[in-house]
């Protein structure tokens, strides 16, 4: 390692890896298991990226891609029965870097907030209600699912985050490697047809 941020991102890794961590969560509590002190200056959410590639390159690639297709394939079932609200993939799952310990993030594009919520009781889907810091940094409402995934013989948690139908210009900048940060079905299926 050449630096305590390389070791705390390796760290990091491992916990979003083998814990299914949220980078924040696993940052901090990387500082702590390493018996740093707690204003220790942390890696960028990139570098810990970068460490999560390697640490499966080194440890799950012999079962993580088997893992993601099934989680891409569970998000893109959501993302086809929640066709009216535009529904774009996120997070790991979008950026390949989920295993089976990972939830499904979806970003809905609503005209009305409530209308999601409405189609899943319509659907009998149970779920809560909750919120988090969006694409943005402003609070939004998750409506969160737990779902069956088959291939995982797994049930996995699908988030709903919800956003207004105008958030969706914003939405498809590049991030600042240059990568889309979330994806709409049809590019989903891309990334699945590519792995066939």
């Amino acid at each position: 390692m050449d630096t305590v941020e390389d070791e705390i991102a390796a760290t990091a890794a491992r916990l979003v890896v083998e814990e299914g961590l949220e980078y924040g969560a696993a940052k901090t509590r990387a500082v702590r298991q390493l018996g740093l002190p707690a204003r220790t200056r942390l890696p960028d959410n990139n570098a810990v990226e970068v460490a999560v590639r390697e640490h499966i390159a080194l440890f799950c690639a012999d079962t993580q891609p088997a893992e993601l297709q099934a989680l891409r394939e569970l998000a893109l079932v959501w993302m086809d029965r929640l066709n009216a609200f535009r529904p774009h993939i996120s997070g790991a799952v979008w950026h390949g870097t989920a295993t089976r310990l990972n939830d499904v993030f979806l970003q809905l594009f609503c005209d009305d907030p409530k209308a999601a919520e409405i189609h899943l009781l319509n659907q009998g889907c149970s779920y809560e209600v909750g919120s988090t810091s969006g694409f943005r940094g402003e609070m939004v409402d998750v409506l969160s699912i737990r779902s069956r995934c088959a291939e995982l013989n797994e049930t996995v948690g699908v988030h709903l985050l919800i956003y207004d139908t105008d958030d969706l210009r914003g939405a498809l900048k590049p991030d600042v490697q240059g990568r889309k940060p979330r994806g709409d079905a049809s590019a989903l299926r891309q990334l699945l047809g590519a792995r066939a």
